[in-house]
């Protein structure tokens, strides 16, 4: 039987418990039937009143990341008898630990990051790497203690750096609750006949794509790439993308799509081309499953970007 997971990130005192409790007193999330296991990872200020949540909530903690084992998980569930799990996670510990260790029948259902306002750009620029790690695979960020002078476009960037998807809200000291309502326009124009995606915005495109693939089905794209050779690929194939940096140095990766048709081109793994085609969506060994592949109508070598790294900035 599959065990719902509710996982809230975020750093020490930015109201996850405060967050928690609030949910769990929420008679259309606790029914007061179903057994709930609060899990915590670190201590705050704030503390859980178990009188205050009912006698269908338990809890247990990990006091050290190592800890965290699928045997220790199913453990505390089968103690708990629990129906559900709510994982209050260290800020400093990185999310791979706890999905890693997730048993097999546990599933995590929703996973927000709760963010304090008011520190929010200090510790996205002091420790972006960890902020990006729990930004990267979150659905909704809440930020909360939002004052009227709050600069609420600057939050709004902080989490699009990472994520396109996470829905976002602002909360502020009354309690009172605002949605976001920026919008973000693409760098490049998705309706345009053949879509041109220029160096500094590869990042973008790339992420935007994988994400939301069904607006890119179909249509003709344009952008600069190095190639990359795979005999798994088969004949006249191969891999076109970037190295892609999100917050820093240590993540650097290559990503990019499957693309057939190399013309009277003989590549080598590392050259620099643009390519023009139509993407489509095609299983490949690759992907190990369906994913995008580029249809080549024009290929041409090119020199190397400026900027070889891509970035969101």
């Amino acid at each position: 039987m599959e065990t719902p997971v509710y996982l809230f990130t975020g750093f020490l005192e930015a109201g996850k418990t405060s967050f928690i409790a609030e949910t769990m007193r929420d008679p259309n999330f606790n029914d007061g039937k179903r057994k709930y296991l609060i899990i915590t990872c670190e201590e705050g200020e704030e503390e859980y009143d178990p009188t205050d949540l009912g006698e269908n909530v338990s809890f247990a903690s990990f006091d050290d990341e190592q800890k965290i084992t699928p045997d220790r998980l199913s453990a505390m569930q089968k103690r708990a008898g629990a129906d559900i799990v709510v994982m209050e996670y260290n800020g400093m510990w990185m999310l791979d630990r706890f999905y890693n260790a997730l048993p097999e029948n546990w599933m995590v259902y929703q996973e927000i990051l709760v963010v304090d306002a008011t520190t929010a750009v200090s510790y996205n620029a002091n420790m972006r790497s960890l902020m990006v790690d729990k930004l990267t695979s979150c659905e909704m960020v809440v930020f909360n203690r939002v004052a009227p002078e709050t600069d609420k476009l600057a939050l709004h960037k902080i989490v699009r750096g990472v994520s396109r998807k996470a829905n976002i809200c602002y909360e502020d000291t009354e309690g009172e609750i605002e949605f976001d309502q920026f919008e973000d326009p693409l760098p490049f124009d998705i309706e345009a006949p053949v879509i041109e995606i220029n160096d500094i915005d590869f990042a973008i495109f790339y992420r935007d794509m994988t994400e939301d693939f069904a607006k890119y089905n179909g249509k003709k794209v344009r952008f600069k790439g190095i190639v990359a050779l795979d005999p798994s690929l088969g004949k006249d194939s191969f891999a076109i993308g970037r190295h892609i940096m999100t917050c820093c140095a240590d993540d650097i990766a290559y990503r990019g799509v499957v693309a057939k048709g190399m013309g009277s081109l003989k590549l080598s793994t590392r050259d620099w081309v643009i390519v023009e085609g139509e993407l489509g969506e095609e299983y490949s060994k690759l992907y190990r499953g369906r994913g995008p592949v580029l249809k080549v109508t024009k290929i041409e070598r090119s020199s190397r970007p400026d900027e070889e790294v891509a970035t969101f900035y």
